[in-house]
């Protein structure tokens, strides 16, 4: 009889959530799926993931499970503002291109104020600018800054980076947001310690990406400054995102944390964009526009060449924001055969131009 599962899609380099569930979150997955356990968080095992990220920052925060990083995101910015205040991020931070209203909806109407920087950095004389365009009650009050690390142009804030655009919102009366889908991606990079790069340096709130670095689903939403927590229980209730089943979400996180995969993971996506951009840079006419610094590569080819490898079965994002290019994403799971593949393609068809 033939098999009729759905046949397993080639590894692709369109984004690290086209990757599974890594093995260590996946064992992890299976031992909590023994028995039974009390629903909504009341377990053992989300009590488990949430010490164990207590102990990666080396600081007692509030921690709570969502399913995705809209939802990470938004509650977060809801519950550190009013209606009536604004949210400054970078012009292309994901929060502004890719939430489809989100941060808005949830805190019924907070505005967002965009912010210039070069290579998807916050430059800290726009933030200033921005809190004092204006002063008087027609204006929403800016009470926000939300840093987006790794950016999404690829590149990673460094401790100093940050440290500066944390003084600039305490000089400014900001709460900071940190949007870390790809934060392990930037401690692997850094080589910094969790804590310098968030609440040493002045971040309220994190969201901590699970899902790009090797869990099915899943962020962490992290509150160093525990005030800012106040009923946030309740806001993941009302927008739908509390797991009756709550240990199938937080376990993987034990499996993910406790083995050190968490940052492996990180290590290896950011080792494999490294090797398929030095690759890629061998090929005329192709143009890798910066060194990569996460997981992420952005690099400059003639259409008919990204034509010809979609037509070939690659997936790949042209990327928004007006930064040029075609975006090119390696996952925990990127194999250098996968690069060797690619790469191979590349070469072949713009031969062929």
């Amino acid at each position: 009889m033939k098999d009729a599962r759905p046949q397993p899609e080639r590894r692709q380099f369109a984004s690290d959530n086209y990757a599974g569930i890594c093995p260590e979150g996946w064992q992890a997955l299976e031992q909590a799926n023994e028995g039974h356990a009390i629903p909504y968080g009341d377990d053992a095992w989300t009590e488990r993931a949430c010490d164990r990220i207590r102990e990666l920052f080396e600081t007692d925060c509030e921690v709570f499970f969502v399913f995705n990083g809209t939802a990470a995101n938004s509650l977060s910015l809801a519950a550190m503002s009013a209606s009536y205040h604004s949210v400054i991020c970078h012009a292309n931070a994901h929060v502004e291109t890719d939430e489809c209203g989100a941060p808005e909806f949830f805190s019924n109407g907070t505005k967002i104020l965009l912010a210039p920087g070069r290579n998807g950095k916050l430059d800290p004389d726009g933030i200033d600018e921005l809190v004092r365009r204006r002063t008087d009650i027609h204006y929403p009050k800016p009470r926000v800054l939300t840093i987006t690390q790794a950016t999404e142009h690829g590149t990673v804030y460094t401790t100093e980076e940050l440290q500066v655009l944390g003084e600039t919102a305490r000089r400014n009366d900001l709460r900071v947001h940190m949007d870390g889908a790809r934060f392990a991606n930037a401690v692997a990079h850094t080589g910094a310690a969790p804590r310098e790069l968030t609440w040493e340096a002045g971040v309220d709130v994190l969201s901590f990406g699970g899902t790009k670095n090797g869990l099915s689903v899943g962020e962490a939403v992290v509150f160093f400054n525990r005030e800012l927590a106040h009923e946030f229980e309740y806001r993941c209730k009302q927008a739908g995102q509390l797991a009756s089943k709550m240990r199938l979400m937080t376990a993987p996180w034990v499996g993910l944390i406790e083995s050190g995969a968490w940052l492996e993971n990180a290590r290896h996506a950011n080792a494999s964009a490294i090797k398929l951009a030095a690759a890629l840079e061998s090929i005329e006419p192709v143009t890798v526009l910066h060194p990569p610094e996460a997981n992420a590569i952005f690099a400059a080819m003639p259409p008919a060449l990204a034509e010809a490898l979609h037509a070939r079965g690659w997936r790949f994002y042209d990327f928004i924001g007006g930064m040029g290019g075609y975006r090119l994403m390696c996952a925990w799971d990127t194999r250098d055969e996968d690069i060797a593949a690619f790469a191979a393609d590349v070469r072949e068809l713009a031969a062929q131009l």
